[in-house]
């Protein structure tokens, strides 16, 4: 007996000691098995429009409940236009690091095989995705998402056709039949609750790039159909149906009894568009009035496009029961190319063996070592900038003091420098030019 004490004792002592050593085991690190992944990626959504970042106009409820259950960051940052945050989210890449690829493509070669999905199922997940293929024309290249490492997809192509009523959707490599009745969105996330179904016992990946709530194509003739309403979705309506998808998401994964197995992550590619179509007569598409919202007290107007921080600060949220502790917010920096690396280390996988642009910011879902980012790039066709603490820097020359003037309405010439300004010009440059000229 007294054996059996003196053992129990020293083992307590051991355990005591790793802890010293090491911190306390989170429940991710307890884990068997890495954890199935579903990223949602919304489209041209602002934070001001979001419930749990300030927006007073719209009603979230679901981003909402991620927020209240999950993990807010106030400073996550895209680009300011689509496709080069697509982009850069499935590459880990900067735009200028992979030579800027025109809108709506993707660089042909050895990338193909360096995207997050392929990281994924390197590590054993299985991959799929359906929504918004921003990245290649479906009908001329039909096995594009299968070469970038999907097993599975159902995509709206790049501007082929309708997205939201009688959709025009690739799945797999082949064009549906079965949905001239149908609104794209149902599609798409009954396509990815049957995957998760069929992949529960995990690990999945699971990507939705939504395409709400961007307004329909205005470079496809016949124009898309109105839909039931016999009219295009306003704004609020998108958003709402936006919202509900999450919700639907969120539930399949409850139900299916995988939640605390499950990192969900929802952010968007882009502050608010400024416009949006609510319908058509003839070819003439009829512009809705520019939605603005109020956040925080404040009235704010779509930012997609610009620079500012309301057109590349998005909302994001990381949900995941058990290993992130719920109501939890971050003032970290976190970069839209940190995101190949992230699920890369939460994967178990080694280090890619390609350079990433992208650091990753694991450690701060699950509790464990996590190197802050001083500094984000973000990057669309031919301009670039630096978002720091408190500068930011446009290609164009224009410094903002973040402190002093955060609505970005006062831009700094260099003729106008201080010092300060004139050190974190020099600073933000240097960065600026280590990356747009490589």
């Amino acid at each position: 007996m007294n054996g059996c004490r003196i053992c129990l004792r020293v083992l307590l002592i051991s355990c005591a000691f790793l802890v010293g050593m090491f911190g306390p085991i989170s429940s991710h690190d307890a884990q068997a098995k890495p954890p199935n992944i579903l990223l949602i990626l919304a489209d041209d959504v602002g934070r001001e429009t979001i419930g749990c970042y300030g927006g007073e106009f719209y009603a979230t409820p679901n981003v909402d409940r991620l927020a209240r259950g999950g993990l807010k960051f106030n400073h996550s940052y895209v680009s300011p236009v689509c496709h080069p945050t697509r982009t850069t989210l499935i590459t880990g890449k900067y735009l200028t690091t992979i030579g800027s690829p025109k809108w709506g493509s993707f660089p042909t070669g050895p990338l193909e095989q360096q995207t997050v999905a392929h990281q994924l199922k390197q590590a054993g997940y299985a991959t799929a995705a359906a929504g918004k293929w921003h990245l290649a024309t479906l009908q001329d290249d039909p096995q594009h998402p299968h070469r970038l490492g999907f097993d599975e997809y159902c995509f709206f192509g790049w501007h082929e056709g309708p997205r939201y009523w009688q959709p025009r959707l690739w799945q797999n490599g082949a064009l549906r039949d079965d949905v001239a009745d149908r609104f794209g969105p149902d599609v798409y996330t009954e396509f990815l609750i049957d995957f998760m179904q069929r992949n529960k016992s995990g690990p999945f990946f699971a990507y939705f790039p939504m395409t709400l709530c961007h307004a329909v194509s205005d470079d496809y003739l016949p124009r898309p159909a109105h839909g039931p309403r016999d009219r295009y979705m306003t704004f609020a309506e998108m958003l709402a149906e936006m919202d509900l998808r999450v919700g639907q998401l969120i539930d399949a994964v409850k139900e299916l009894g995988i939640a605390e197995e499950t990192l969900i992550i929802f952010t968007t590619d882009n502050g608010t568009s400024t416009k949006n179509f609510i319908r058509h007569e003839g070819e003439k598409l009829i512009v809705e009035e520019a939605p603005v919202t109020r956040c925080n007290g404040k009235m704010i107007r779509g930012a997609k496009g610009l620079y500012t921080d309301w057109g590349i600060g998005v909302p994001t949220v990381a949900y995941w029961p058990g290993t992130i502790e719920p109501g939890k917010t971050t003032d970290e920096f976190v970069d839209v190319s940190d995101y190949l690396p992230t699920l890369n280390e939460l994967a178990g996988s080694p280090a890619p063996e390609f350079d990433v642009d992208g650091r990753s910011f694991a450690g701060l879902l699950t509790g464990g070592r996590y190197e802050p980012r001083d500094w984000i790039c973000s990057q669309k066709a031919g301009s670039s900038c630096i978002r720091a603490r408190d500068w930011k820097l446009l290609s164009n020359g224009q410094l903002f003091d973040m402190r002093n003037d955060p609505d970005e309405k006062q831009p700094i010439v260099a003729a106008d420098d201080t010092d300060e300004s004139t050190a974190a010009r020099g600073r933000l440059q240097t960065i600026l030019n280590s990356i747009v000229d490589r």
